[in-house]
């Protein structure tokens, strides 16, 4: 069979494997930083170079920004676009690491082995898993089991300045059946899950305006009104004592979980209590009579990020301020529009205004959230080769954040892509000291050699 050659292929090929990821975790492709530029077009270069000594029409793209990465496969059968991005997250602190980022050596953490690097997990790791799946496939048959294009982006690190105006140029070339993305976790060790559900996000800024200037709280307090007692009122009205959202209309759309998903996600055992142990917390804040991963994946929050006003120095100063401050964040979920829930909220803020306040807002961003549609054959075929390759069997599962690229594919290419990733909780992305198993690794290559293969079954 041709996936057992395949499949034994890349076992017999992870030490060289391992060391082409080696070459690419030592660029340091940081994207936020002027001053690694000439790296991230370096990094770009490494991969088109991978991409087409395996025979994909591959070139860089420019931008604005940092350059695109696109490949074009030859082979025929179902069309997906694989998407990772090459970018890198800075390092620093620097003095917490405990040796050179972008000097990537495998290490034993507890008994495990892992690589250690910046990239390591995110996301270089993860989109060499599947160039790895193809170069096995390639090796052993002479070509892929599907048409693949392969995308990857230099700025994801960087807020992915350049990433819409890319797509929405390139939609036709970019096009495919379903994405490929990998740039997720495990659910839990030897859990492997397929993320179909993505949160959104809503972000304000809010400003409670009363005197002109500071007062003097003894001449003042009292008869002048405080704009942080204001503040504290509409910021404790945010929620009622079942953790319901208060904000008109904010559950407007949201429809129930779909009873075969809510059984798959009660069967993975999440524990609520468990799961807020290590951060000194036990009891789910959500709304009543939710379980612990709906709270996380399939319902929307209203969390308050930041709050200042008066004075916040050394010592004491005792004044009523001028003005109060708060960021407001909302994970939203399918069926919320955001920019409606924008006007919704600043409405119910507004109407909470007492005489000689005034509220301003300030707005830092809205995105809906994303929803996939898993009756495409893909979504089972992909859940039923993870499953053959790990412990336990995949599941479909949601993610409390956002990954916006997902939200693009489906908005501006119009498709659903599958989510599936290896990193673990503790790879420490974004922190010192990044890593990313070598299972997690050998496995990730493993799997999407699997996933390939099925594309492949009628």
């Amino acid at each position: 069979m041709s996936l057992d050659a395949v499949l034994a292929r890349i076992d017999q090929d992870l030490d060289a494997a391992t060391a082409r990821l080696f070459d690419l975790l030592r660029i340091p492709s940081i994207s936020t930083d002027p001053a690694y530029d000439a790296d991230v077009g370096r990094a770009a270069n490494w991969l088109a170079e991978e991409l087409s000594g395996l025979g994909f029409e591959a070139s860089v793209r420019p931008t604005t920004g940092h350059p695109m990465v696109v490949a074009h496969g030859t082979d025929d059968g179902p069309h997906v676009l694989f998407y990772g991005h090459y970018d890198v997250q800075p390092v620093d602190p620097l003095e917490l690491w405990n040796r050179d980022p972008f000097d990537p050596v495998i290490e034993d953490q507890n008994g495990t082995p892992v690589i250690r690097a910046r990239g390591a997990a995110d996301d270089k790791g993860q989109l060499m898993t599947f160039v790895e799946a193809c170069r096995a496939w390639k090796a052993e048959t002479g070509k892929l089991p599907a048409k693949v294009t392969i995308f990857l982006e230099g700025e994801e690190e960087s807020g992915s300045p350049s990433l819409v105006p890319f797509l929405e140029e390139n939609a036709d070339e970019l096009k495919a059946e379903v994405a490929l993305i990998c740039d997720t976790g495990l659910y839990a060790d030897g859990v492997p899950g397929i993320v179909t559900q993505l949160r959104g996000m809503l972000q304000e800024e809010i400003t409670v305006t009363g005197p002109r200037i500071d007062l003097h709280s003894g001449m003042f307090g009292g008869v002048a009104m405080n704009p942080i007692r204001v503040l504290n009122r509409v910021l404790a009205n945010l929620h009622d004592d079942h953790g319901v959202i208060q904000v008109p209309g904010f559950y407007d759309g949201i429809p129930e979980l779909d009873p075969d998903l809510k059984a798959q996600w009660d069967g993975l055992g999440f524990d609520a209590e468990a799961f807020l142990g290590p951060v000194g917390l036990s009891h789910p804040a959500g709304e009543v009579g939710r379980s612990g991963l709906e709270m996380i994946w399939s319902r929307p929050t209203a969390e308050v990020n930041g709050i200042w006003g008066g004075y916040t120095g050394a010592g004491f100063k005792t004044v009523l301020p001028s003005e109060a401050h708060a960021k407001i964040s909302f994970r939203l979920v399918a069926g919320q529009d955001p920019l409606r829930l924008r006007e919704n909220f600043r409405d119910w803020v507004l109407a909470q205004m007492p005489p000689d306040c005034s509220v301003s807002f300030k707005e830092h961003g809205a995105s809906p959230a994303g929803l996939m549609d898993t009756s495409h054959p893909i979504f089972e075929k992909a859940r039923e080769a993870l499953s053959d390759e790990w412990p336990a069997e995949a599941a479909f599962i949601g993610c409390g954040g956002s990954i916006p690229v997902a939200g693009y594919f489906k908005t501006i290419l119009g498709m659903d892509s599958v989510l599936a990733g290896f990193g673990k909780d503790d790879d420490a992305i974004h922190s010192p000291n990044e890593k990313y198993d070598v299972e997690s690794f050998h496995k990730g290559i493993r799997s999407w050699a699997r996933v390939l293969g099925k594309l492949a079954d009628g």
